[in-house]
Parts: C-alpha cells; sequence; structure tokens
C-alpha cells in the first residue's frame, strides 16, 4: 500500500513488521523518530516486543546482544557519537555471530559537532565485521531491513547488518513508500531459529577468551561468512523481487553505464542527485553514467570490476565519498582502487558532502569537469580561505 511518510516512520514499521522481540536503543537526533515511533508500537500493543530503556548507546546495543543470545530477534538504532559509542559492543556483536540489525541514520562525527549528514560513522566501523546497507531513497531504506534481517540470519552468515540511510535528507523526509503488510512480511521473512542460543537447562558460551593457537581461526570463519553473504543476499534479493516486484539482488547498480565516458561512483541519497546531473549532461552530449554502490560490506568486488570492464568508453572514474579516511582517501575509492588494480582507467576521488555540506547537480558537473581535466584527490567545494 503506498504512503505518503516520514522516512524514519517507514523504517520503524518496516522493523514492526519483522516482528522483533526485543528493542533496545537510545534516542540520538536523527535516528530518534524510528525509535519513538517503536516505542509507540510497543505500548499501544502494535508491536509484541520487549522495550529495553537504557541509559546510553552502550547499553542499548549490550542489551541487544544478551537478547540475541538467547535466542530473540532484535533490533537498534543509532547514529554518530552513538555509534562511536557502541564500538566495542559492535565488534562483540558481530564475533559472536549474532544477526541483530541496526538502522543507522548516517551523521558526521565530532569534533567540531555536527548533527548533520554524512557518512563518517557507519564508514568508522566497516572492520567490525558488520555486514553495511546503503540505500539511496526512503523505498529502498525500507526494504532493505526486510533483506538485512533475512540474510543476518540466514544460517550460512549469522552476522549483525547496519542498514543505513542519510540522516535528516531520508530520515525526515516525507516521500511515498510501497508499505507490505504483515501477511506479505510473514511469507518472507521465517520466525528467527538461531542453530545455538542460551539456555540453562542446555548450557554453552558466547565470545569467549581465545588464546593464539585459535583467535586467527575465529577472524577467517568470520570473514568466510561475510564472503558467503554475497550470495545470500542475491537470493533474498531475487526471492523479494518476486514476491514484491522490487529487486535488491545485485549489490551494485550501473545508471547509463553502456557509452559512458566519465563514471561517477557513488552511494547513499547522493546518487539520486547524480542521476538528475547525468540526465542533464547527456542533453548536453557528455557521456557520464553511474556505478551506486548499494552494500559496502562484504564490499563487491567483482561486481564493480565487472561493470566497470563493461563499460567499454570508460576513459575515467570520479568517486564521491561523503567520508574521508584521515591520511589517506575517502574509503569508497580505496575500495574501488583495490577493486580494479590492474586497471589503466584513472580513479579520482572527491571528498564532499562531509558535515552536511549541501551538493547539488551543478556540483556533479563541476566534478565531472575536474574529472576530465585529471585533477581529482581532492576535498572538493573547500570555503576559499582554507585554500
Amino acid at each position: 500500500m503506498l504512503e505518503i511518510t516520514e522516512g524514519s516512520h517507514a523504517v520503524a514499521e518496516a522493523v514492526r513488521l519483522c516482528r522483533p522481540q526485543v528493542v533496545s536503543a537510545y534516542p540520538i537526533t536523527p535516528q530518534t523518530h524510528i525509535v519513538e515511533a517503536l516505542a509507540d508500537f510497543v505500548a499501544n500493543g502494535k508491536l509484541d516486543a520487549e522495550y529495553i530503556n537504557v541509559e546510553n548507546e552502550f547499553s542499548a546495543l549490550s542489551a541487544c546482544v544478551g537478547a540475541s543470545a538467547a535466542g530473540s530477534r532484535t533490533y537498534s538504532a543509532t547514529t554518530s557519537q552513538g555509534l562511536a559509542l557502541m564500538f566495542e559492543v559492535c565488534f562483540n556483536a558481530a564475533g559472536m555471530r549474532l544477526p541483530i540489525v541496526m538502522s543507522i541514520a548516517n551523521r558526521a562525527l565530532g569534533a567540531p559537532l555536527s548533527i548533520w549528514n554524512d557518512m563518517q560513522d557507519s564508514i568508522s566501523l566497516r572492520d567490525a565485521g558488520w555486514l553495511q546497507f546503503y540505500a539511496e531513497d526512503n523505498q529502498e531504506a525500507t526494504d532493505l531491513h526486510y533483506i538485512a534481517y533475512r540474510v543476518s540470519e540466514d544460517q550460512k552468515v549469522l552476522l549483525p547488518s547496519f542498514v543505513c540511510f542519510d540522516g535528516f535528507i531520508l530520515s525526515h523526509t516525507y516521500e511515498p513508500v510501497d508499505m507490505l503488510t504483515q501477511e506479505d512480511v510473514d511469507k518472507y521473512l521465517p520466525p528467527f531459529n538461531p542453530p545455538e542460543r542460551l539456555d540453562a537447562s542446555d548450557p554453552v558460551s558466547f565470545g569467549m577468551y581465545a588464546t593464539p593457537e585459535y583467535y586467527l581461526e575465529f577472524r577467517y570463519e568470520h570473514d568466510k561468512a561475510l564472503k558467503d553473504a554475497r550470495e545470500v543476499i542475491a537470493k533474498a534479493g531475487k526471492e523479494f523481487a518476486a514476491l514484491f516486484g522490487r529487486d535488491y539482488s545485485a549489490m551494485v547498480e550501473g545508471y547509463k553505464l553502456d557509452d559512458a565516458e566519465t563514471v561517477i561512483v557513488a552511494m547513499g541519497s547522493i546518487c539520486g542527485t547524480v542521476k538528475d546531473a547525468i540526465d542533464e549532461m547527456r542533453t548536453e552530449g557528455k557521456k557520464v553514467g553511474l556505478l551506486r554502490i548499494r552494500v559496502f560490506r562484504p564490499f563487491p568486488s567483482e561486481d564493480v570490476a565487472k561493470f566497470i570492464k563493461g563499460a567499454t568508453q570508460a576513459k575515467r572514474i570520479a568517486v564521491l565519498d561523503k567520508n574521508i579516511s584521515l591520511g589517506a582517501k575517502g574509503a569508497t575509492a580505496l575500495e574501488v582502487k583495490d577493486a580494479l588494480y590492474g586497471s589503466t582507467v584513472p580513479v579520482w576521488n572527491y571528498i564532499l558532502g562531509l558535515g552536511g555540506r549541501d551538493v547539488r547537480k551543478k556540483d556533479i558537473k563541476e566534478i565531472v569537469a575536474l574529472a576530465d581535466k585529471g585533477q581529482g584527490d581532492q576535498f572538493f567545494g573547500l570555503r576559499k580561505e582554507v585554500l
């Protein structure tokens, strides 16, 4: 059923339909509307779940770890400094192979303090072992929660997931969203049935001490599970498409790449702006295309290489990053360069939009012009007084 709704409320409704048994989260801008809505659902009897009030984000995810280990489907949400406070627990949740799903309303990290959007928060935890999905619009932000639970709880994966969507730009924007019914979601998402759980009558331990003789093997199995998730994502996406008509089986998507001479690589809501800019540039005779990354972890290296190889006219690649690995480049650019190792097509990186700085169509056009001139690997849009 099509509804005009705020992104955060659509996400909260999707989470409700996934029937989590335990929700624990601490409100923080711009994530607050999600957990407020879920608290209302629980209080009004629309969601049969335990909502655990906690004193901070570290406790929120810790509560989810305990609940998930005990066999409950669990959910949380956070952003920015809240996610940073969860740092230790994020590694524990992934290492214990607990399929928690957590919404990230992406927001810049301090200092200086900012409540506005970029992707520094979730990107900073790219090595924690969670799956990371990035939505372009609110329809995708909503649907990716169904996908995330389906993939995370698969016996081949059993890993937690971030579902990331841009704070304010999507979280507080009203868009038409095709919402599923409870019957629809129940057809797609089976009840959580973990292979192991905490049970006093059959004791097991999670997250125990590992000596050097065993730690390496744990990390190998964790890495393998993330890589195995690629196949599970494709299967889950195809089954979602068969039921509801929206296909999320691909970890990357191309837009007007066939004859593109300049390929832009990006992820998140900026991709909508990029597509509009590309349409305008096409009318001006400029052959530009977009490679959009939907899943950042596991990183779709083979898919990126395949799409770029298929763009046979590509002369340059411009990677847009709303994050910065300080002292190096944007995280997406580093991954793309690795995926295209040996390629003769130059890859230029543009750091932009940090701390909520607007990115407009004219900015995308200017970046394409810079890439055409071979002027890349730079912060784009810096105020003149710092240059």
